[in-house]
């Protein structure tokens, strides 16, 4: 089958959709199936062989981050071109409703078209008053795919409409066999953060008010903290305990799974604007004992508890309770990551692609194509 998909932010920043489509390329081609990704991406960013770009991408903020977005006639003009070039079976697009090229593909193609909700808002203005205008685009599409519960209710409440849950894809195998690393261990526990350092969201001046209380137990307590941002700031954030925290800044895949596989803890102190958890899947895959905060995409993730612990959101004093406890309780700490390795294997590309693959089928069977299921 012929596959274009349409990412809408850029390939110069990394991120958790980038990502996902990068791996669900890749795995569709290693079955066979010939694909072809648009994305925004810089001169001179080095892209995949699959992937075709369209030049920089224009920072907006969005969902309490910053998207990289490329939109207008120029881009409009290279998407059109790509489709026509492309002669798809099926398009699949994500954020269709985020001002981007996918929303551009998705407007221009005329063959069978899917998408892929990954945003989890709980209020849109932007949604709100698009939402009108946005619908009939929509219509368009045949199939939809939401990656979580809470993506899905986002779409649902703001356009209408169904869609498929369809997680986000990881190679479990890949963490599973990343094996400890010392660099990433040390005579007392061990605890990990991986987000964007200055990014208020993702919560690390929440795991900073709680690592004083963690260290009036563990005072060789180490923390390692991975992802871009001004580590001036995140010191002055951390004071006095900063002398025990390394900042790694962006690593690559092989030293996040080694960091993962190596800590006690993997902490996840996210305070909202996460539609599933890709990150805990990963930490689950490598061995590392899981505590989040208790957003609802982070319990649908560990199960409400049963793969990993939570505290209560936004609550520093919590955070360090939760924390202190699982580093009491060696076996179960054990117990908890074997089940959580198990239950990993769900979210593995060998079962989602085939899933992303079944609504392929839907669509281009609901547009009266007479293809056989490609699945």
């Amino acid at each position: 089958m012929r596959i274009g998909i349409a990412c809408p932010y850029s390939w110069d920043v990394p991120g958790g959709v980038q990502f996902h489509i990068r791996d669900v390329a890749e795995e569709f081609i290693r079955r066979g199936h010939e694909v072809s990704v648009i994305a925004p991406a810089s001169e001179g960013t080095e892209v995949p062989d699959f992937v075709e770009a369209t030049g920089a991408a224009i920072p907006i903020p969005y969902n309490g981050s910053v998207a990289r977005l490329a939109f207008g006639p120029r881009v409009n003009h290279q998407v059109r071109k790509w489709l026509e070039a492309g002669s798809f079976d099926v398009v699949h697009v994500h954020e269709p409703f985020v001002p981007s090229l996918a929303m551009l593909a998705l407007m221009s193609a005329e063959c069978p078209v899917v998408s892929t909700f990954h945003t989890a808002i709980d209020r849109s203005k932007f949604l709100s008053l698009a939402a009108p205008f946005l619908v009939p685009v929509l219509e368009k599409i045949q199939a939809r795919i939401a990656v979580s519960e809470e993506a899905r209710r986002t779409a649902v409440e703001h356009l209408g409409g169904d869609a498929y849950v369809i997680p986000n894809g990881v190679n479990v195998e890949y963490f599973a066999k990343a094996g400890r690393d010392d660099r990433f261990a040390g005579p007392g526990p061990t605890l990990a953060f991986l987000g964007r350092i200055d990014e208020p969201r993702k919560g690390l001046p929440i795991l900073a008010a709680a690592i004083g209380r963690v260290r009036e137990q563990h005072p060789d307590l180490r923390v390692f903290v991975a992802g871009r941002g001004d580590n001036a700031e995140a010191l002055n954030v951390l004071g006095e305990h900063a002398d025990c925290v390394t900042f790694l800044g962006s690593v690559s895949e092989e030293d996040k799974a080694k960091m993962l596989a190596s800590v006690d803890i993997y902490v996840a102190p996210q305070t909202g604007g996460e539609s599933f958890g890709i990150v805990l899947v990963e930490a689950m895959s490598a061995g590392s004992f899981v505590v989040s905060s208790d957003i609802p995409a982070f319990r649908a993730v560990l199960e409400q508890g049963r793969l990993g612990d939570h505290f209560a959101n936004g609550d520093a004093e919590d955070l360090a309770r939760v924390i202190l406890a699982a580093l009491a309780e060696p076996q179960r700490r054990r117990d908890t990551i074997e089940e959580a390795a198990k239950a990993a294997w769900r979210y593995d590309w060998s079962t989602v692609a085939s899933q992303v693959l079944s609504v392929y089928s839907i669509a281009i069977k609901t547009a009266t194509y007479d293809l056989e299921d490609w699945s």
